[in-house]
């Protein structure tokens, strides 16, 4: 193992220390989580989402672990907004070196019903803003002199399931466009991806009866369903030092489920 390649003891293969933090959809659930996750291995943290007063209670948190948190209401569909994005996070925090696209999602769709346009919108909402977000930072974290960009993604990827052609497809979009973005942007950044299985977020609480949350977990090979901090902790790996030498892929975070289960 090369001095010059991994930082000396394995306290600094996993420290965040002086690193600055883009993360998106942060208000709740996952976005929440790993704006946390990053905070307590050191990283100051720049959070997005639509909903200032979920971004005020998750910057408390943050704050209260000694890191500095700004609040950024944003619409990751709106490019003057993205801007405003970077630009408060260099401003204010000093740089950027870690961005996670975690805005977006969709439910169901009825292939007979749901209109082209409508297709358009799902695609459109779970690729366009971390294809623009990641563009926008690639000045800032190229002036730090490299950054890492994880994207979550889910694993309706590579499911074939009824009623989710247009997620699917939408999250197939976004694992491609990773693998592509890493062979663009390599050797400056890393561009990952994570598929999350199913997790126990306030979306989905309403839909799990206790027959369906009861199959489910039968159905999982580690016998329980996500949390959101199960896909944080994947998440700082894949933007620790430990990951140096990882980009360009797509980590499935499932519970060993390889098929839906929902």
């Amino acid at each position: 193992m090369s001095s010059q390649v991994f930082p000396a003891g394995l306290d600094a293969l996993f420290s965040l220390q002086g690193q600055v933090a883009i993360v998106t959809g942060a208000g709740r659930g996952i976005g929440r989580a790993c704006a946390l996750m990053l905070a307590r291995a050191g990283a100051d943290v720049a959070l997005a989402a639509r909903t200032a007063a979920d971004l005020d209670a998750v910057a408390a948190e943050i704050q209260a672990l000694g890191r500095k948190a700004i609040v950024v209401p944003t619409d990751v569909n709106d490019d003057a907004a993205l801007d405003q994005l970077v630009a408060r996070t260099v401003a204010e925090l000093g740089g950027i070196n870690i961005l996670v696209n975690n805005a977006g999602g969709a439910g169901p769709n009825n292939p007979r019903k749901m209109s082209g346009a409508e297709l358009g919108a799902v695609l459109a909402w779970n690729v366009v803003p971390a294809y623009a977000l990641t563009q926008k930072c690639v000045p800032a974290m190229s002036a730090a002199g490299g950054g890492t960009v994880v994207n979550v993604s889910s694993v309706a990827a590579r499911y074939a399931q009824k009623s989710f052609s247009a997620y699917g497809a939408a999250k197939a979009a976004l694992n491609q466009l990773t693998r592509n973005l890493a062979q663009d942007f390599g050797p400056t950044l890393r561009v990952n991806a994570i598929e999350p299985g199913t997790i126990m977020t306030d979306a989905l609480a309403p839909f799990l009866t206790a027959e369906r949350l009861e199959r489910m977990t039968r159905s999982t090979p580690m016998a329980r369903l996500g949390q959101p901090e199960d896909i944080a902790a994947a998440v700082f790996f894949l933007v620790s030092p430990a990951a140096t030498w990882i980009t360009g892929k797509v980590l499935g975070v499932d519970g060993g489920v390889e098929a839906p289960n929902f």
